[in-house]
């Protein structure tokens, strides 16, 4: 993108919709996105930090009087300067508090979207971090009645918050005081730390006081500050834009280099509720969602969000692995036909890539119904290529034979085999055949039946030649007419051998597919179970250092209920391992449970053959054509 577009607009009626022309934007992006977002109070140079990270000068409308010029939430997507193969994301927020708006839940509800996109939230304001600008930033405080974990129904303590919110940045512009804290020159980080410290009482005052304080610090695990001085003489600041780097503060400017340097290295990939990447794809998804939920009146649901989505991408990642499977097959078609060893490891390659594509891209399909259906499309896929590649070996192999044949058609037409001996050419030439035929076709799937096929049809042509045959006493002709039947039995033995080889060669071939798109299932389900007991040990982590720091300041009660809320996570984690652990269990099963039965169709299908195989007398040696 060479410049920002709207993501989320604002109707005449002042309900938030979001904009076709940037989903279709995001919907091209495979690579998965780190997401910024930055909000704050209207004015306060937000989009000029936005236009840095893009390595822009201009780009987010930066405005140069008191209207507020970006609406809605504006997305500019680039090129991640420090992460391969990724796409950083830039969102610009409506700036808060805009008198102009006349609603205070609008501000609330783009603060929340912002959160709810973002993998990194920048806060932007203007001076000190004082009590005013912690007031201002009541947002947080409703972060819990806009954005739900789960169900309404279920109740979710608000500290689970801290599993899936975006990591915080607070840039505070114009900074002109010194970083003293009791006598001691303080970094910024440590600055942030002493504006977000907790009173002690239990007065109505210091709860107050106290409430977005405890929500940053509760929803917000990974925190970071900057303070940038003013960037140029008072007069320029609203041309920032379009001043040359000559004209800015050298200090501002190393802030900003700073500032810009940590988002690149520190930001993460956006993470869904149990760690799976989000794409751009994935993100025109969620802000789809998120937006429709809350124009309806409803509060966005985490849970709900990942669940829908889950089921969109799952059945596109059943498409992909499918059109992966396909695109290959479908070259390898051009060359049918092939030796029946020669499909069937290509069929085996490009089961595994697509089962590999769809295991890349789906997620939380643990009853394992897609996946279900991938193996049953691709099965039926592959059953249909064996038979187009045994139509073209068999049109292949009656070619063959008709060149081959061509000359002994004409000397029957001439009547070169009706006279006395006339039985014994006949045999020579026929064996010529056959034996010219065996060696040019004998890569061919269906050089057996085929072969089979034309002695069958060469049987009453056979058989009254032999009659005709003066030269032969009838105890000869007798002879030959059982060598000829055994001839015939011999070679019809061959086919359905050749046949039995075949489905052989494909149960092999199944029961490697079989381990190891179980092998692949059990990666996918351990990676899944890897990224949840992650989640559940950053925010583990997080409560354990704010349960140290509210004990070190003598807050006991708190630290105590944060202790509570330490056991009360534990306890739900190891519900949700018993729970995951189960459903994989059952998962692993019902994949071994299909599999015996796949295996079970062609071993059945095997014994049948080999029946038929048997049941077949087997005829005696001494027959015209060897």
């Amino acid at each position: 993108m060479d410049k920002p577009v709207c993501l989320i607009d604002t109707t005449s009626d002042g309900k938030l919709c979001v904009q076709q022309s940037a989903v279709q934007i995001l919907q091209k992006i495979e690579q998965p996105v780190v997401v910024v977002a930055v909000v704050g109070l209207y004015r306060t140079g937000k989009s000029y930090l936005m236009n840095r990270l893009a390595g822009k000068q201009t780009g987010f409308a930066l405005g140069s009087t008191i209207e507020s010029k970006t609406k809605g939430i504006w997305m500019w997507c680039v090129p991640h300067p420090a992460k391969k193969e990724t796409t950083l994301v830039l969102l610009d927020t409506e700036g808060l508090g805009d008198v102009d708006k006349g609603d205070s839940k609008h501000d609330t509800k783009i603060f929340s979207l912002a959160v709810l996109l973002s993998s990194t939230i920048v806060l932007n304001s203007r001076g000190t971090i004082d009590n005013r600008a912690i007031e201002e930033m009541q947002y947080v405080t409703e972060l819990t009645e806009y954005i739900k974990i789960k169900s309404p129904d279920e109740v979710v303590d608000d500290s689970e918050f801290v599993k899936f919110f975006p990591s915080f940045i607070w840039a505070v512009r114009d900074f002109t005081l010194q970083r003293n804290i009791n006598g001691k020159d303080a970094t910024d980080d440590e600055y942030l730390e002493f504006a977000l410290k907790l009173k002690l009482g239990n007065s109505v005052q210091v709860m107050n006081y106290n409430l977005p304080r405890e929500c940053i610090r509760k929803y917000f695990t990974s925190r970071k500050c900057f303070t940038f001085p003013f960037p140029t003489n008072p007069d320029n600041v609203s041309y920032l834009e379009t001043l040359d780097p000559a004209e800015i503060s050298k200090h501002f400017l190393e802030v900003t280099d700073c500032f810009s340097r940590f988002i690149f290295d520190h930001s993460q990939v956006k993470n869904l509720k149990d760690g799976h990447k989000v794409t751009g794809r994935v993100l025109g998804h969620l802000a789809k969602t998120y937006v429709d939920t809350i124009s309806s009146g409803a509060v966005p649901c985490l849970e709900n969000a990942v669940i829908a989505l889950s089921t969109i991408e799952n059945e596109a990642a059943l498409q992909e692995g499918l059109e992966v499977y396909q695109s290959g097959m479908e070259k390898l078609k051009k060359s049918f036909p092939l030796e029946l060893n020669e499909i069937t490891s290509e069929h085996q390659c490009f089961n595994l890539m697509a089962t590999q594509t769809f295991m890349n891209r789906s997620f939380r399909d643990s009853d394992g119904k897609f996946l279900t259906s991938l193996e049953e499309a691709i099965r039926h896929q592959f059953d249909r290529y064996l038979s187009d590649n045994e139509k073209a070996s068999e049109e292949k192999c009656e070619s063959l034979m008709s060149v081959l044949s061509d000359p002994m058609t004409e000397r029957i037409n001439e009547g070169f085999y009706a006279r006395a001996g006339g039985y014994d050419l006949f045999c020579r030439d026929l064996e010529d055949i056959v034996n010219q035929y065996n060696l040019l076709a004998y890569k061919e799937v269906k050089i057996a039946e085929v072969l089979d096929k034309f002695l069958q049809q060469k049987a009453a042509l056979t058989t009254a030649i032999l009659q005709a045959d003066d030269k032969l006493t009838e105890n000869e002709r007798r002879i030959c007419e059982e060598r000829e039947r055994a001839v015939l039995l011999e070679q019809e033995i061959k086919a359905q051998e050749e046949r039995q080889r075949q489905l052989e060669e494909k149960m092999e071939i199944e029961q490697q597919n079989n381990e190891e798109r179980l092998r692949q299932v059990i990666q996918k389900m351990e990676d899944e179970m890897f990224l949840q007991q992650q989640e559940t040990k950053l925010a583990m982590e997080s409560k354990l250092r704010e349960q140290t720091v509210l004990m070190e300041k003598g807050f006991q009660e708190k630290a105590n209920s944060m202790a509570q809320e330490i056991e009360e996570l534990k306890r739900k984690n190891a519900q949700v391992e018993e729970r995951t652990s189960r459903s994989f269990a059952q998962m692993i099963a019902d994949q071994e449970r299909r599999n015996a039965q796949n295996m079970e169709v062609l071993r059945q299908r095997h014994q049948q053959q080999m029946h038929a195989i048997n049941r077949r007398p087997r005829p005696r040696s001494g027959c015209c054509i060897q």
